[in-house]
């Protein structure tokens, strides 16, 4: 039995060491490296009076906004230059002039002490007014230098109170500067003409805005914005699709974005040569309030109107973005065979909840690849799997070793079993 039992842990030794070998090859990832300059973000924290309300999960909104900054810290990634600034924190007057220039840099942008910043925002509690513009201008100038992304998270739960800056036209100017710096806002359970500014802010640079009602989603779409200044840089074009395949405008490989209203068809076109695969994906994101169950269609169409493959998701409102994708691999042909022109549709089932504005369209974002077929790639990585296969090797071999070796022991087994 000892003997048997020394086997079997040979065995699993062996299949291990197979296993590693194959899936993780040494030269896999040690000449990769990142160049990618480094991202900036600011956080900027409404602790104006309002924030002591406790509608939260049965908490104050300040409350919330402290446990979802401490999770965020906790989970931003390396390389990331965060900073955090607030808005009426520290004036506890009511002179109107002064409590609109209340705004102060609690933590700079820049590499993130956790602990220092947790702390820092440990001691804030809700104080004064809710000065968004001399905010949000501030703001931009903290983000100042380096060639990463730049983004903002405004969190606040009532309008700007020191007009006539209109926190709007701030962060129009902010876009019309041509700085590449978004503006995300989360409005903490929000009022409709809350909600309006924090949408009109948002649109203006190209960002996102988001009702929060829970303590979950407040810390999960701070999270994902923070992680969303990680991705790697890619400049897309814009385009404007049309309500029909013939006039459509012809895309090639590359980012492309545009906007779709509610409920719209936009129509896109492609060239496809013999013996090529288009790999098409699209994202349409709900960047304002929206009615649950919707979804996302993308079709690839032939100019008669045949439906070649078809891509759909759809989602029930606890996401920001829905995505879906296709593949058409074109046969191949003779020489003289010309190419096929491939209409893309992309269709969405979005409605606007009640009181929410329905222009500009949604924020759509679509890739187009065309590459060689697949029988025609030289690189088998070229097909989608990449090192993929290294893993698929690895378990085929395991699984034909295991199965031999198996059977050796079950055999072996059996014959100390007669002897016996």
């Amino acid at each position: 039995m000892i003997r048997t039992q020394r086997l079997a842990a040979g065995v699993c030794a062996l299949l291990a060491a197979l296993t590693a070998g194959l899936a993780f090859p040494a030269t896999a990832t040690a000449d990769e490296t990142d160049t990618q300059a480094a991202p900036k973000v600011e956080l900027v924290l409404d602790v104006s009076g309002s924030m002591s309300a406790r509608d939260i999960d049965g908490g104050s909104r300040m409350a919330a906004a402290k446990q979802a900054f401490d999770e965020v810290l906790d989970a931003t990634p390396e390389g990331v230059q965060l900073g955090i600034r607030t808005l009426g924190a520290n004036y506890h007057g009511n002179d109107r002039k002064t409590g609109c220039k209340d705004t102060a840099q609690l933590y700079p942008v820049g590499t993130l002490d956790r602990t220092e910043a947790k702390t820092a925002v440990a001691t804030l509690s809700p104080t004064g007014w809710t000065p968004i513009g001399p905010a949000l201008e501030k703001a931009a100038d903290d983000l100042q230098g380096g060639d990463g992304t730049r983004r903002i998270v405004l969190i606040s739960d009532g309008e700007d109170t020191c007009q006539p800056l209109d926190p709007c036209e701030v962060a129009r100017e902010i876009a019309a500067k041509g700085v590449g710096l978004t503006i995300d806002t989360l409005g903490l359970v929000p009022d409709a003409k809350t909600r309006e500014q924090l949408s009109c802010i948002a649109d203006a640079t190209g960002g996102t805005y988001t009702d929060v009602q829970h303590k979950k989603e407040l810390s999960d779409r701070v999270g994902q914005l923070v992680d969303r200044a990680a991705d790697p840089v890619v400049t897309p074009v814009a385009t404007e699709g049309t309500g029909q395949c013939s006039d459509a405008p012809s895309l090639k490989s590359g980012l492309y974005t545009d906007r779709e209203e509610f409920g719209q068809q936009r129509w896109y076109k492609v060239e496809v040569n013999p013996g090529q695969e288009l790999r098409a994906s699209v994202s349409v994101a709900d960047d304002r309030a929206v009615n649950p169950s919707y979804g996302v269609l993308l079709r690839a169409v032939t100019q008669h109107g045949r439906e070649i493959v078809r891509g759909e998701a759809d989602g029930d409102g606890r996401t920001d973005v829905v995505s879906t994708g296709l593949r058409y691999p074109k046969a191949e042909g003779d020489d003289d065979t010309p190419a096929e022109t491939v209409c893309l549709e992309v269709t969405n089932s979005f409605s606007p909840a009640t009181g929410v504005k329905t222009t500009p369209g949604l924020p759509l974002e679509m890739t187009v690849d065309v590459v060689d077929g697949p029988d025609q790639a030289s690189d088998v990585a070229s097909f989608g799997l990449g090192r993929g296969w290294w893993l698929l090797g690895a378990l085929v071999l395991t699984g034909f070793v295991a199965g031999l070796l198996w059977g050796w022991v079950s055999r072996w087994r059996v014959a100390v079993w007669r002897t016996n």
